[in-house]
């Protein structure tokens, strides 16, 4: 691991990436909602420090296991950084994602923070169970209704497309490290189903989101939006068949592409649809 600075070491504990791209997800989804501009900005910063959070819990909590199997890409496995310091930004961030939520429509922070136990839920041993899908099922579920602030709250089927895209987004995280785990007593969901099935069922889950996103409102899809569902498919079908050969990540790739295309779908339709 390239040497890094205490401050570089810090944002990589974080897991930058998906705490920005979550982070990206929601600002896009609050702006396309009811709430005032400095309403959303409030509510986007709630959701990106309590995503700061999760990671930084994530480490601490895996740090003795991520050393054992040699994880150099890791600050706290890799002495980048001391425990005292990532414990005290894990705390810092989860008090001010708290304490932000609450700026919100009592019932819609609720939530947020309903949201937010749920993701340390699964840092604190949840994720080594066959439970492990669950908090990423509710946690992402749970942020639509957040984001709308109580007007009005997103209808069922969006709920269940957030919580079908994050199902989704928890096998994409756990597959490339199933062996890591594995040496080191983590058996989650996707390690339980073996990664044949994992990839299946995170294929499934975002065409699944798909579907939601393009039926789920009132009124006929637009052609765009009808037009991503055989897109997904066939995105898909080619990944899988392609993924039979040696060190192929092209199933994965097929899958992470149908992602993306969630989420431009899921901005495109916003969380004030009826």
């Amino acid at each position: 691991m390239k040497r890094l600075s205490a401050s570089g070491a810090l944002v990589r504990a974080s897991h930058p990436l998906p705490a920005v791209a979550v982070s990206a997800v929601a600002a896009g989804l609050a702006l396309g909602s009811e709430r005032s501009l400095v309403s959303a900005i409030v509510a986007t910063a709630a959701v990106f420090a309590g995503q700061l959070s999760v990671g930084w819990l994530n480490d601490l909590i895996d740090a003795p296991r991520d050393a054992q199997v040699g994880r150099t890409d890791k600050p706290l496995a890799a002495g980048a950084i001391s425990v005292a310091a990532v414990r005290t930004a894990c705390i810092v961030s989860a008090a001010c994602a708290v304490v932000l939520s609450l700026f919100s429509a009592p019932l819609a922070g609720g939530l947020h923070i309903v949201a937010l136990a749920s993701a340390w839920a699964y840092d604190l041993g949840v994720k080594a169970t066959a439970f492990s899908v669950v908090p990423f099922a509710v946690s992402f579920g749970l942020l639509p209704a957040y984001l709308a602030n109580g007007a009005p709250y997103p209808p069922a089927w969006l709920i269940a497309a957030a919580a079908a895209l994050g199902s989704a987004a928890h096998f994409v995280n756990v597959l490339p490290d199933l062996a890591d785990d594995a040496a080191t007593g983590v058996r989650g969901l996707p390690h339980r189903l073996g990664p044949p099935v994992s990839r299946f069922a995170t294929a499934a889950l975002v065409l699944t989101t798909s579907v939601l996103l393009v039926f789920g409102p009132d009124g006929a899809p637009s052609p765009v939006a009808l037009a991503t569902v055989p897109l997904a498919v066939s995105i898909l079908v080619v990944g899988f068949l392609l993924d039979g050969r040696p060190r192929s990540r092209a199933a994965f790739r097929a899958v992470m592409l149908v992602a993306l295309i969630d989420v431009a779908l899921l901005l495109h339709t916003g969380i004030s649809t009826a």
